[in-house]
Order: C-alpha cells, then structure tokens, then sequence
C-alpha cells in the first residue's frame, strides 16, 4: 500500500491516478479519517501521560479519593477513546489498502486494455502453405491432450496432457532453468538490452503451492477473490501464480544490501477459476482451472528497481526469441498495470491457428507497494532502513507458450518441429 505521508503530501496526485487506474476511492474521506485517528491516538497519548504523572505521585502513599476519582474518570475516558479509535483505525486501514500504486510517469493513461501501446513488434510471420490449425485439433489428432476424461474426473477446464507434449513442457522447464541460472548469460541479456544490472542469477525454486489469507492480502493479489480458490476449513488458498508465494516469502525480514538483487525462479502449478471468461478460448487448453508456470520474482533497492523491471522483460524477449517465435511488446495503460503496479508490459505472441497475437507474458513493477505491508526492508550500506521494491513476470505460462510452440511450427501433416534451442534437453528430438 501506499505511504500515508505520502498521499497527505500528494492528495491531488493520488486521487487522479486512482481515477486514471479505473478505482472508485475518496482521498478527502482517507485523510479525514487520518486526521481523526491522529487526534485520538494524541488524546490517549496525553491521557496516559497524566495517569502516569498521578501513578508516581501517589508512589509509596495511600492515594487520596480525589487521585482516585480522576484515575478512574482517565480509566473511563480511554475506554472511550479507544473503543472510538478501533472503529476508525479499521475504517482507515480498510481504505488505505484500497488506494492503487502510484503509476510510473511513463505509463500511458487509458481506460481500458484497448489503450494499451504497442512499441515493439519482432519476428517474421510463418508462412504456410496450407491453412494453420489450431493447436486444440493438432493435439487432439496426436492425443495429447485429453479433456473429456479430465471433464470426467475433475470437471470443465481441466486437461489430461500427455505424451510429446509432456516431454515439451519438461524441456521447456530445464531450458529456462539453465538459461536463467547461468549468470553469464544473464550478463548477456543485460549487455543486449543495454543495461548496466547485476548478472546475478535466479535461483530456482519448486514454492507452496498455497498461501495463507494474510500473505496473500499483503501481496494485494488476493483480489478478485471470486477468481480464486478457498480451501474450505483452511485459512489457505491455492496459489494463483508462484510470484504470490515467492514475494511473500521473505516478510517480516531484513536483508543485507550486498544480497541483493535477489532473484528467484519459481516452477509451480497453479490455479484460478477464470471467472466470468465462460464461452471464451474454450478449445485447448488456453483458459484452465489449473496450469503450469515459471515465474521470476526480486527484491531491489529503490535504486535499481525500475532497471530491473526493464531486465525482466529483456529476460522475457531473450527466451522468446531463442524459441523463434514472433511477438509484441505492449507498455500496459493505466486500466490494465494492476493495483499494485507502477508499471506493467505485456508480451502477445503470434498464434497462426488464430490468426492473432495473444498476451503470453506480463511483467510487474511495485515499487515499495508490496514490501510496505510484507515489511520486507533492506539495511543500506549507510546504515540506513529501507523498504524493497519488488518486481515479477512471467517467464513462461507452459501451456499458453505450448500453444505459440505447436501452431507456429506446424507441418501439413500435422506434426510439429521442435525449436533448435529445445532439442538438447528432447534428447535430439527434432519433431513431436
């Protein structure tokens, strides 16, 4: 969430950019209950001063009724005032919470995902000589994807995945791996993009695949929680995206600044009832109930976050470009960054089978949006105390980057080449 101090400063600012974000929130009403609750978190502070003050002048003596009478009415009058203060604090708190990031200056304002800006679009377009299918009938045909048993046993929007297609995900999973724990392909990447970052690696991680309400209410992503999975009886949810258990997983802690930047690779399986999209890409296996993905996740200073943001999606074009896939990078509007975010960048991949790009990959910067409620703060060389920044992305949805896989290297008899860079982890495999 936001600083307090910070929207009391920029009241104007903050109003607007929730506005331009597309939230309903009245700054006047916040600060006027900040104010209240300021008042009374003084008049309590006075009132036990002045009980203190009787306390120590009665040390050692019996008190005489007049102490007694106003200790009690102090006793009385902090019942009241903090019975009144509790009601506020959660009214205040409930609406804090609701205030979005602060978007970066370089975001473009729109007020919906149709405003988003195109600024790159790279790779050729495959030419057939036939006309492209859909990856759903190109998996049917070599049954590799299986939803009417899995509609039986779990029901709509799940998918048995089985054969090839399971050796391409695991390929796909140890290429990614490797390419983002080596650091000098890292330092690659970031000479290509033209930045000066850290080449430190990603560590991979295999996350819980469950969060528990409060974490997840401090990453802000809980909600819609319509779109989410309850475990009935538990104070747990299922997991929406791994960078949900990797960016919590460090609350309430103080890092050394010499560890970071500290970047993790989470590989999880992951859940959400994609609410309200019945009817939509309802072929394949583009919108699942459940779904595999690999997420990066880091923690930053205040200084090298907006760098690393720029690094991440430099992380997303290199491994798109390793697989030959032609793509579009969109510099998200102010309706479709996110709450949270003070920048976001969509990647669209191309999908002959439907003769469009489709969004495959996003990138997240949240500034100290996240960290504030997680407290999770880095100790400065100086000795300073400061909240990290936070950044996340998709490093690939394995279904949906599956989908770019099979309709862009499909051969008229159905079959689908592998992308050079892949075959050294399909033991030489050439085609599925």
């Amino acid at each position: 969430m936001l600083d307090i101090r910070f929207i009391r400063d920029n009241a104007e600012a903050v109003q607007t950019n929730a506005r331009n974000k597309g939230y309903d929130i009245d700054i006047n009403k916040l600060l006027s209950l900040d104010a209240e609750r300021r008042k009374l978190l003084s008049q309590t502070d006075d009132l036990r001063a002045k009980r203190n003050i009787g306390l120590s002048q009665a040390k050692g003596a019996r008190p005489t009724d007049e102490m007694v009478a106003e200790g009690r009415a102090i006793k009385e009058q902090l019942a009241d005032i903090e019975s009144r203060f509790k009601d506020i604090d959660v009214e205040f708190t409930t609406l804090l919470k609701k205030v979005p990031n602060i978007a970066a200056s370089d975001v473009p304002i729109g007020a919906s995902e149709n405003e988003n800006v195109v600024i790159r679009t790279i790779g050729t377009l495959p030419k057939f000589d036939f006309k492209p299918s859909n990856h759903a009938d190109i998996a049917a045909k070599r049954g590799w994807i299986d939803k009417d048993r899995a509609s039986k046993v779990a029901g709509s929007r799940f998918a048995y995945i089985k054969g090839d297609l399971v050796k391409l995900q695991m390929a796909i999973v140890q290429f990614v791996i490797y390419t983002l724990s080596d650091e000098a392909k890292i330092s690659e990447i970031a000479k290509n993009a033209n930045l000066e970052v850290s080449n430190r690696a990603f560590v991979p991680v295999l996350p819980p695949l469950m969060i528990r309400t409060d974490m997840y209410d401090a990453m802000d992503r809980l909600e819609p929680r319509e779109d989410r999975y309850k475990l009935e009886g538990d104070d747990l949810w299922l997991q929406g995206s791994a960078e949900h258990v990797l960016g919590s997983m460090h609350a309430g802690e103080i890092f050394d600044e010499s560890q970071l930047p500290l970047r993790y690779l989470g590989y999880a399986t992951s859940f959400r009832r994609e609410a309200g999209t019945y009817g939509k890409d309802m072929e394949g296996i583009m919108r699942m109930h459940q779904f595999d993905k690999l997420e990066i996740e880091s923690f930053t200073t205040a200084d090298d976050g907006p760098s690393e943001h720029l690094l991440f999606v430099a992380v997303q074009e290199y491994l798109l470009t390793q697989l030959g896939l032609p793509y579009q990078v969109l510099k998200k509007c102010t309706a479709d960054i996110g709450k949270p975010n003070a920048s976001g960048v969509d990647m669209e991949t191309w999908l002959p089978g439907q003769d469009k790009y489709r969004e495959t990959h996003t990138a997240d910067y949240m500034t100290d949006y996240q960290a504030r409620r997680l407290n999770t703060r880095v100790r400065r060389s100086n000795g300073d105390l400061e909240l990290v920044h936070t950044n996340d992305a998709t490093a690939f949805a394995l279904g949906r980057i599956m989908i770019a896989i099979i309709e862009n290297n499909q051969t008229s008899d159905g079959k689908v080449l592998v992308p050079a860079i892949l075959q050294p982890y399909l033991a030489g495999q050439t085609i599925l």
